[in-house]
């Protein structure tokens, strides 16, 4: 069981910027791949960003630019920094981290809410 908690979310005004961070319990070392979603209210919810073990990364399209994703295995952490916030940004964005050696293991993070004012 890996346990994920995210922090660095809040309230910024639009043009602004964040950086949310990851944090696992156990080692992230092995991770097949580490991402970002997020949920608006009364929107399904999306992916951000991806990551795999070998740092190729994936952006989603309404952030590429100005997302950017990556992860310290030594630390066990897993970040996201956030440029050019816009309204649209606004949701709860948690992590997620996929383990495959071994059989297929998920873990999520409980989310932390980014809120962009106008």
């Amino acid at each position: 069981q890996v346990r994920l908690v995210e922090s660095g979310g809040g309230l910024v005004q639009s043009g602004g910027s964040l950086r949310l961070s990851c944090a696992a319990s156990g080692s992230i070392f092995s991770a097949a791949t580490m991402a970002w979603y997020r949920q608006a209210p009364g929107k399904e919810r999306e992916l951000v960003a991806t990551i795999t073990s070998g740092g190729s990364t994936n952006y989603g399209d309404s952030v590429k630019g100005r997302f950017t994703i990556s992860r310290d295995n030594a630390k066990n952490t897993m970040s996201l920094q956030m440029n050019s916030l816009k309204p649209e940004d606004t949701a709860v964005y948690s992590c997620n981290i996929v383990y495959l050696l071994g059989g297929r293991r998920e873990y999520w993070g409980q989310g932390t809410q980014v809120t962009v004012s106008s």
